[in-house]
């Protein structure tokens, strides 16, 4: 469960980070790549131009030249630096599972009327820690044994926070879903603008010039390809930081079950 003000520093956060992302890469590209590529484009010119046999070679900075590859790495950056963001969370959250917040022992029974006192307990927790789903579930348990007296209710109620948990994280994830999805679509606005310079060069080309038909189709496919790496590693990763959620989520209601719902007794 969030609060107001940790929102608001999530959204500033995602805001900088973005900013950040944008500096950085657009720096890398003025000053290293976008030179690089000019200059090996410039020697295979001269290469050419000295033997019409050459074969040009291909370079990196080449390929990932163009606008539209800046733009599919300025997304990238920016969705890593949210997920780290999501994953240094749920790590922190998951070392509540290595220890024992209710310091309940084998065989002990736990009776209604000692719901109260395991809640004190939990709610003693720093504010942060107790924001995390492992007291929420439990509080919700010990809460819920102490008013309905039914054992099922209470690991209805756990389960319930940990489902509402899970969906949260899930719904979280969709502006990363997002991001993955415009990565391909801003290589797809590459491969169209590359073509539509390539035609706009068709009568240079028939004329016999095809040096700006091969560059503008260069930008066409080279945009395309880049943007669907990209998207391939970002899918990878988050589709492990959903793995690493949805554990947390399982695991979180197996803690509850071990370490309280199996002490319970209402007699």
């Amino acid at each position: 469960m969030k609060t107001n003000k940790s929102t608001a520093f999530e959204f500033i956060y995602q805001v900088a980070a973005l900013i950040i992302s944008v500096i950085i890469v657009h720096g890398v590209y003025v000053s290293v790549i976008r030179p690089g590529a000019n200059a090996h484009i410039e020697q295979e010119r001269q290469a050419l131009a000295e033997n019409p046999e050459h074969i040009s070679q291909r370079n990196g900075f080449v390929l990932i030249k163009d606008h539209e590859q800046e733009a599919c790495f300025v997304l990238l950056f920016w969705a890593l630096a949210i997920m780290g963001w999501k994953g240094a969370q749920t790590i922190r959250e998951r070392g509540m599972l290595q220890q024992n917040l209710v310091q309940l022992e084998d065989g002990q029974r736990i009776l209604p009327e000692d719901s109260r006192d395991l809640s004190r307990t939990l709610e003693a927790l720093p504010d942060r820690q107790r924001r995390s789903l492992l007291p929420r579930a439990l509080l919700a348990a010990l809460h819920r044994f102490d008013s309905a007296r039914n054992i099922q209710d209470v690991a209805s109620a756990a389960h319930n926070i940990c489902e509402q948990e899970g969906e949260r994280l899930e719904s979280e994830l969709s502006m990363i879903r997002y991001i993955a999805w415009a990565i391909p679509s801003v290589g797809f606005i590459g491969t169209v603008r590359g073509i539509g310079d390539a035609l706009g060069k068709a009568n240079k080309a028939i004329e016999g010039d095809i040096s700006g038909v091969t560059q503008s189709l260069g930008v066409a496919f080279n945009s395309t390809l880049i943007a669907l790496l990209i998207s391939i590693v970002l899918m990878f990763v988050v589709h492990q930081l959903q793995l690493l959620q949805e554990r947390y989520v399982l695991d979180a209601e197996e803690y509850c079950e071990e370490k309280l719902i199996r002490f319970l007794h209402t007699n």
